[in-house]
């Protein structure tokens, strides 16, 4: 189920056309991820990791995963044409082909002090390493079911924030973790971080639901944000990265 982008040199897990489910390294490579000790606005950030990229001396097709920032949450429409904008750039770069994109994403609100515009929080890039220790970044997912269908018809237990509809919200999207880490071969037992967004309080379930199943193996970082698309409440990522900067 995953494919091969060459000019990128890592395996990315099909999806839709803003993003791809995951990616991980071909042999002979790792990822690195960058974080920015400052939120960047999009243009500016595309501008940042393009020098900083080729200053290690890769392609631009070797960017293979970011993480956003944005003012609030979108509506479906919204949504779409924000992606519209925001492939502009990849097409630009030889990643994004006017139909398929294998770079992994995750696109979340902070719920206090957000930015004034969409911008980046960090981005991961492939590049040579004799190690062969896998790298990998699962991209970003909510409680909302693949499909073409509204987020409102395909939404677990949608609306429903009471203590048993955020439960199940949560098991369902580690589960969609548990998946896109199998179509690469692993499991929570490799990833080096996992990451949480959501402003509901999720204690009842975080033993049953993340902990025995493995997900803080290396701890949880919680972030008080919203999924990009109204009416979405949790979302989670997670990746097995061994060289990671800020800058």
């Amino acid at each position: 189920m995953t494919s091969d982008f060459a000019a990128g040199n890592y395996r990315f897990i099909p999806a839709v056309f803003q993003y791809s489910g995951g990616v991980a390294a071909n042999p002979g490579y790792e990822i690195e991820r960058v974080r920015f000790d400052k939120w960047v606005p999009l243009a500016e950030g595309f501008a940042q990791i393009a020098k900083y990229i080729q200053a290690a001396g890769r392609p631009l097709t070797s960017f293979c995963a970011c993480e956003l920032r944005s003012p609030a949450a979108f509506t479906d429409e919204g949504f779409r044409n924000f992606n519209l904008h925001y492939v502009k750039t990849l097409a630009e770069w030889g990643v994004y082909d006017g139909k398929t994109n294998p770079v992994a994403r995750s696109n979340v609100c902070p719920e206090i002090d957000p930015p004034a515009e969409p911008s980046f929080y960090a981005f991961s890039f492939t590049r040579p390493s004799q190690s062969t220790t896998p790298s990998f970044v699962i991209a970003g997912s909510g409680e909302s079911q693949e499909g073409n269908a509204s987020y409102a018809e395909r939404t677990v237990r949608y609306r429903d924030i009471s203590p048993e509809g955020i439960a199940e919200k949560v098991r369902y999207v580690a589960s969609v973790m548990e998946r896109r880490m199998g179509e690469f071969g692993f499991g929570w037992k490799d990833a080096t971080a996992t990451q949480t967004y959501t402003i509901h309080d999720f204690h009842h379930v975080f033993a049953d639901a993340l902990v025995r199943r493995g997900a803080a193996r290396s701890g949880l970082t919680w972030h008080f944000a919203r999924p990009p698309v109204i009416d979405l409440e949790y979302e989670m990522d997670c990746r097995r990265v061994l060289r990671e900067v800020v800058i």
